[in-house]
């Protein structure tokens, strides 16, 4: 199946900013892209790609005064599989683990892993190591902490969000890889665009925070805001929790005017030699903060 990904962003900044951006697919993404996923910006603006050392694509540039529109809009090819499950998979003792999962293990800015050994082990000490403990985390996250976009905020932890018990979706992330690392399981943060196909409701898709575990050799995807697999997950930055992976970091104060995010599945009637017209037009999709002033967004 086709699905169209994309997003339209607007800053408006009182004097030139640099920012970072994360906002491209990650290079170990193996989805087929139709079209380009490269940031676009109005007025045109220079900007310079790289890696960073998490393996991110990034774009800087140097925000202009006044409104700089940042947008993407691209078709990727998804086989349509949800979420890979594996109960039997094992647990890794510590001197067994691959050397490159071990950054993956200790507290970090948002992940208080080392205040919560004790909650943890409270929590989980008696359930079945490898993918049984992992999940019966997602299940305790999921069921304890309540999602809503008001409950969010930047310097949100993971002892905040066990504390106050409610969280957006990088919030969930956090809390589920802190307790992970407590029980000795590398855990990472990632993010990306996600579909709605399957999920109920439907709806035009969005931007979500998820994480990756380290079990039985591999790294497996878990997400405890939805605690369901899911299909269409398109992976854009990968890092030890969002401090690593933040979609703008700007050295400087701006506002954000508009933000509007889509990840829809395109019909199958639709022919592929028509993506082009499809991606002409413009989505229909809400924004999710509505403009402040009446700058003109790329059409």
């Amino acid at each position: 199946m086709f699905i169209r990904i994309g997003c339209e962003i607007t800053v408006e900044c009182a004097a030139p900013t640099p920012m970072l951006l994360a906002l491209q697919l990650h290079p170990s993404d193996t989805h087929r892209v139709i079209g380009s996923d490269r940031i676009g910006t109005a007025p045109e603006t220079p900007v310079e790609d790289y890696v960073d050392l998490f393996g991110n694509r990034r774009t800087r540039l140097l925000a202009r005064p006044g409104m700089t529109h940042l947008w993407s809009d691209c078709i990727v090819e998804d086989d349509g599989t949800p979420d890979a499950a594996h109960w039997q998979a094992h647990q890794h003792e510590i001197m067994d683990l691959p050397f490159d999962t071990l950054a993956y293990l200790p507290a970090s800015r948002y992940c208080e892993t080392d205040e919560l050994v004790g909650t943890a082990w409270g929590l989980f000490g008696g359930t079945p190591p490898g993918w049984p403990r992992v999940q019966a985390i997602a299940d305790h996250v999921h069921r304890t902490i309540t999602f809503g976009y008001a409950f969010g905020r930047p310097t949100k932890t993971a002892i905040d969000v066990q504390r106050e018990g409610s969280g957006v979706c990088r919030d969930f992330s956090h809390l589920f890889i802190a307790l992970c690392r407590a029980m000795n399981i590398p855990a990472r943060y990632a993010s990306g665009y996600i579909s709605s196909v399957g999920a109920m409701p439907d709806g035009p898709g969005d931007f979500c925070a998820w994480s990756e575990v380290f079990l039985d050799g591999r790294w497996y995807t878990f997400d405890a805001r939805y605690n369901v697999p899911r299909i269409g997950r398109i992976l854009m930055v990968r890092g030890r929790d969002a401090a690593d992976a933040a979609m703008i970091t700007a050295f400087g104060a701006y506002r954000l005017t508009w933000f509007k995010v889509w990840a829809e599945r395109i019909a199958d009637d639709v022919p592929e030699r028509d993506f082009g017209a499809v991606l002409q037009k413009r989505p229909d999709t809400p924004a999710l903060v509505y403009p402040l002033s009446s700058a003109r967004l790329p059409a």
